[in-house]
C-alpha cells in the first residue's frame, strides 16, 4: 500500500470531524439567528447553551465517525469516487441520526429543539459531501500536476485493449496511475527488469487469453514481490462471476446465475424506472412537444419511427424514437423498401467501417439523415420517445443499446447472452465509448453491467449520461 494512499486515507477522518462540527456550530447559529427568532423564538438556549450543545455535537460527530467506517467510508483506495461517498454520507449520516433519535426517545429526554436536530442532519450531509469533494479536488490537482501518489502500473498484452489503457490513463492522471510500459509479451525476465528500475506497484494483463502456465506464473511474481495484480476477463471468466453453491440429496451443485437482478430486486428496479420515467415525460413535456413540432416543420412524414428490436429473452417489441431521416428513407421493419435499399448499399460503401468484434456499421456522412435530425442524434435528442418504452416494461433505464433485428441475427453465441436482461435508454457501455468501443468490449462492458447490477450503479450511469451526451467525455 502507497505512502500517498494512507495519507489521502488518514486525512479523511479529522477531514469529517471538522466538517460535522462546523454543521453543528451553523446549525445553532441558523437556530437563534433573528431571522429565524423573529418567527419562532429560541427559548431553549437557557436550557442548551452554545458550550453544552457543542459538548453534545462533539460526542455526537466521534459516534458518526464510526457509523461512516462501517459503511465504508474509511476504506483504503488510490482515488475516490465522489458520488459513491456522496451515497454512503447519505446513509451513514441518516443511520447514525436515528440512532441518536432513538437514543432520545429510549432515555425518555425532550428535544431541546427539533430544528437543531433536523437541521444538522441535512447540513452534516452537506458539509461532509464538500469537504469529500475538496479533497477528491486536492488530491486530483497533485496528481495532475505534481505527479503526487501516481502508482506506476506495467500493462502486459498486445490487442486494442492494452493501448486504450494506456490511452486512459495518460488521459486522465486522477485514475491514479503513472503507466511505465507496454509490455507485448509475458516475459517474467523482462517484467522483473521493469519492476526494479521503475519500482511498479501493479501489474495489469490486458490480454485475457494467455496460457493458463504463463497466467500463473505471473500471479506468483506478483505475490512474492507484493505487487498488485489485475487482469481483463475474458467472456468465459466473466461468467463465474455470479454463482450459488447448493446440494441436490447429497450432491454438490454449483449455479452460474447470470443476473444479480432477481427477485425482490428486479421489483426495486422497475419501481425506479416507472418513477424516474414519468417524472421526466412530465417535466420534459414541452421538449418532447417542441421537437415534434420542428420534426413536422423540418420534413414531411411521421414525428416517430418506429422499428421492432429484440428485448428480453430475446422478445421483439416496438421501438420508439424521434425520426431523424428522411421519411422516405427510414430502414427497419417498419420502414420502406427504398430506405432498406439504400441502407444496405451504405453498408456495403462503408465496409472498411464495420465495428471491430460485430456486425454494425459506422456510416459516416449519412445522407438520409435530414439537417435537424444531425442536431437531435448528436444530442440523443431521438431518445426521448424511448421512456414510453420504459413505462411499457419493454425497456429500462439502464441496460444495454438494443440494436436493429438483422443485426442480432449476425450475433455470436457469446454476444446473445446480454438478453438475460432488457435493453436500455442508457448504459455502461454508453458512458465508456459508446460507438467508438469496439463491438466486443461493448458486450463486456454490457455483460459485466448485467452481472454486477446494484442501485448505486444505476444512479451514476444515469446521471453521468447528460454530461457524456454534452461534453463527450467518457468515463474509463
Amino acid at each position: 500500500m502507497k505512502k500517498a494512499e494512507l495519507f489521502f486515507t488518514s486525512i479523511l477522518v479529522p477531514l469529517d470531524f471538522l466538517m460535522l462540527l462546523i454543521a453543528g456550530v451553523f446549525s445553532y447559529h441558523l437556530r437563534v439567528h433573528p431571522l429565524v427568532t423573529h418567527y419562532r423564538p429560541a427559548i431553549f438556549i437557557f436550557n442548551l447553551t452554545l458550550e453544552r450543545y457543542m459538548v453534545i455535537v462533539f460526542f455526537v460527530s466521534i459516534f458518526l465517525l464510526i457509523v461512516f467506517a462501517l459503511v465504508g467510508l474509511y476504506k483504503m483506495k488510490s482515488v475516490r469516487s465522489f458520488l459513491e461517498d456522496s451515497y454512503k454520507i447519505l446513509i451513514g449520516v441518516s443511520a447514525g441520526i436515528m440512532a441518536v433519535v432513538f437514543y432520545i426517545f429510549l432515555s425518555q429526554e425532550l428535544f431541546d429543539s427539533r430544528f437543531l436536530v433536523i437541521a444538522g442532519w441535512f447540513l452534516a450531509i452537506f458539509f461532509v459531501a464538500l469537504g469529500r469533494f475538496l479533497h477528491i479536488r486536492f488530491q486530483y490537482l497533485l496528481m495532475k500536476k505534481f505527479k503526487v501518489g501516481l502508482q506506476n502500473v506495467l500493462i502486459i498484452g498486445k490487442d486494442g485493449i492494452s493501448k486504450k489503457l494506456i490511452k486512459s490513463i495518460r488521459d486522465n492522471p486522477g485514475l491514479g496511475y503513472r503507466a511505465i510500459n507496454n509490455l507485448e509479451k509475458l516475459d517474467i525476465s523482462e517484467i522483473k527488469k521493469k519492476v526494479s528500475k521503475y519500482k511498479i506497484s501493479e501489474i495489469i494483463l490486458a490480454d485475457p487469453n494467455w496460457p493458463k502456465d504463463n497466467f500463473l506464473k505471473l500471479t506468483s511474481f506478483c505475490d512474492e514481490n507484493h505487487i498488485v495484480f489485475k487482469f481483463v476477463p475474458n467472456l468465459y471468466q466473466s461468467l463465474t462471476t455470479n454463482s450459488v453453491v447448493g446440494t441436490l440429496g447429497t450432491i454438490p451443485l454449483i449455479e452460474i446465475k447470470r443476473v444479480v437482478l432477481d427477485g425482490w430486486w428486479r421489483i426495486i428496479k422497475r419501481l425506479f424506472d416507472l418513477t424516474f420515467s414519468i417524472f421526466f415525460v412530465i417535466v420534459f413535456s414541452w421538449l418532447y412537444l417542441l421537437v415534434y413540432i420542428l420534426i413536422k416543420i423540418d420534413s414531411k412524414g411521421p414525428a416517430i419511427y418506429k422499428d421492432y428490436r429484440y428485448g428480453l429473452k430475446k422478445k421483439k417489441f416496438v421501438f420508439y424514437k424521434f425520426r431523424y431521416m428522411k421519411a422516405d428513407l427510414c430502414d427497419g421493419e417498419f420502414g420502406t423498401k427504398e430506405g432498406n435499399k439504400m441502407l444496405k448499399k451504405l453498408e456495403k460503401d462503408n465496409e472498411n467501417n464495420l465495428r471491430e468484434g460485430g456486425p454494425l456499421h459506422k456510416i459516416k456522412d449519412d445522407p438520409r439523415v435530414t439537417r435537424l435530425g444531425r442536431f437531435l442524434k448528436k444530442y440523443s435528442f431521438d431518445e426521448l420517445p424511448q421512456f414510453f418504452n420504459v413505462i411499457k416494461g419493454d425497456m429500462s433505464l439502464v441496460g444495454y443499446r438494443p440494436h436493429m433485428s438483422y443485426e442480432v441475427e449476425q450475433y455470436t453465441k457469446e454476444q446473445q447472452k446480454m438478453f438475460v436482461a432488457k435493453p436500455g435508454i442508457t448504459g455502461l457501455a454508453q458512458i465508456s465509448g459508446r460507438s467508438d468501443l469496439d463491438f466486443d468490449e461493448e458486450v463486456k462492458l454490457d455483460l459485466f453491467y448485467i452481472e454486477n447490477w446494484s442501485i448505486l450503479l444505476d444512479l451514476i450511469i444515469v446521471i453521468k449520461t447528460p454530461f457524456i451526451i454534452l461534453f463527450r467525455k467518457f468515463t474509463t
